[in-house]
């Protein structure tokens, strides 16, 4: 089974911050992916934007070596790179000044008729000079938008003050808030999963499911980020965006088309009914934690302090939230949600704990009655399991065990799902801002963590010490076990 690729209209897609990390491991790669599967036309180019005094000839080795590094090469074809490589530019400019918006302006006057795609792929403090230079140099047209990346800023204040910079040029409907999470094949085949099959919508409320588990876990480091991490924290990096908005389409309610506003107005209402979570209860529904020297895959780790070369830190790396919705569908369900870094394995899931049957016709030889589980994988492969109760086989009387009915995306479909970055990609070229945030969200995320972060500061909450290559801290399982639940780690 193979999908059908239709091309996108003609468009300039200029990317600010060209020749850094993300244009390197996920935008180029992404677009030479999309081109060589035929969907970008002819007239579609792209233009890198940097300081850096590069020109086209420099720019194309960094893109060649970005393609070389970050693509399979089985995919890199001699035809396909060339025919990618003939679409990109440079330009050198200078963003918070005047050097080089000129030659910009001239190379995007020769398409003034496409679709014209802004990307910030720089720090949010250059939003505002990059947004009010585009519009002073009269760079922006009916077809433009604008995509912005993570982090929109440090707190409910800063990300308004960001918000409202991009909104001084730009409507709301050309404003692309990106979260490359809403973009992988699973997070939307959970829509089609409750709301195109009859069987999951009547089940999916507090009478038939216990609990949700939202784990988002890495392996790795904070490596060269350690700088803004440490600024950061997980809250801010994971849980703010990543982790709520996994929590809204869990939870939303069916919206009335899967149209951009109609599903994005479900998931603020999810937002907007999250208990508070404060200086009254934050010590007890939530943990921070912070990774200490240990052994991942076998292999001896640095802890936190040795990654950013400092003597001590109070920066949380991992984070486990008890949740609640207080709304007539959740009432009474917990969420529990957990990120961190160097923890046991790469794995982003969501676990959907059904309640206990109701009575078991089954004397104890036919063994425990598990729970129904639902495991939504988002990576490292993604797919859905469903665990169900059968009979052993064989004549040895009524024996009972789980089982997973099991369903990996790239075994079913043949195909390699594609990366987030380039369905969004091709969305914002598109128009489509269904898997965009949009500002209200992003604000009403800000308005349930700023109090999480000025409690711990208030209470001073200390981080809990947990070894690289681990679960995280025993807290985080004292955490769920109050509740009489188990992480899913735990109880296979």
């Amino acid at each position: 089974m193979s999908s059908r690729t239709i091309q996108v209209s003609p468009f300039d897609l200029v990317v600010f911050g060209g020749t850094g990390d993300l244009a390197a491991r996920k935008l180029l790669p992404a677009m030479f992916q999309r081109d060589r599967a035929g969907q970008l036309p002819d007239e579609g180019r792209i233009i890198g934007v940097s300081r850096k005094p590069l020109g086209d000839e420099g720019y194309l080795a960094f893109v060649r070596k970005a393609l070389g590094d970050h693509v399979k090469p089985a995919d890199l074809e001699a035809e396909a790179v060339t025919r990618f490589l003939a679409r990109i530019h440079f330009c050198s400019v200078d963003v918070t000044g005047e050097a080089g918006w000129a030659e910009l302006a001239s190379l995007l006057s020769t398409g003034a008729e496409h679709v014209r795609a802004f990307y910030f792929a720089v720090t949010p403090d250059l939003f505002a000079p990059i947004s009010q230079r585009i519009k002073q140099f009269g760079l922006v047209t009916p077809q433009s938008r604008v995509v912005v990346e993570k982090p929109l800023g440090k707190d409910g204040e800063s990300a308004a003050e960001v918000n409202a910079a991009v909104a001084c040029v730009f409507e709301e409907s050309q404003v692309f808030r990106i979260d490359h999470y809403l973009g992988k094949e699973t997070v939307q085949n959970l829509m089609a999963l409750r709301f195109a099959n009859r069987m999951f919508e009547p089940l999916w409320n507090s009478t038939h499911i216990d609990h949700i588990q939202i784990t988002v876990a890495e392996d790795l480091g904070v490596g060269e980020r350690g700088g803004y991490y440490d600024t950061s924290g997980a809250v801010r990096d994971m849980v703010q965006n990543h982790i709520l908005q996994l929590l809204c389409l869990t939870a939303m309610e069916p919206p009335d088309a899967f149209e951009a506003d109609s599903v994005r107005d479900e998931k603020l209402k999810v937002l907007k009914a999250l208990k508070h979570i404060n200086d009254r209860n934050a010590e007890h529904t939530t943990v921070r934690g912070q990774y200490r020297s240990g052994s991942v895959a076998g292999q001896p780790t640095p802890g936190y302090l040795e990654d950013i070369r400092q003597e001590e830190s109070d920066t949380e790396t991992f984070v486990a939230i008890r949740a609640e919705i207080a709304n007539w569908r959740w009432a009474g369900v917990p969420f529990f949600l957990r990120t961190g870094k160097r923890l046991a394995a790469r794995t982003s899931e969501i676990v959907v704990n059904f309640r206990p049957i109701s009575h078991s016709i089954f004397d104890h030889t036919a063994g425990r009655i598990s729970q129904n589980r639902l495991v939504i994988r988002l990576q490292p492969d993604e797919g859905m399991t469903l665990e169900v109760m059968i009979k052993d086989p064989g004549p040895g009387g009524m024996r009972l065990r789980s089982i997973p009915l099991d369903m990996s995306f790239a075994e079913t479909f043949g195909v390699s799902n594609p990366d987030a970055y380039e369905r969004l990609l091709m969305d914002v070229i598109r128009g489509n801002q269904t898997l965009f945030m949009r500002h209200d969200e992003v604000a009403a995320a800000w308005r349930w963590v700023d109090p999480i972060l000025a409690a711990w500061s208030h209470n001073a909450q200390r981080v809990h010490h947990y070894a690289a290559g681990t679960w995280g801290p025993s807290a985080s399982v004292a955490l769920i076990e109050r509740d009489g639940r188990t992480w899913l780690e735990d109880a296979e």
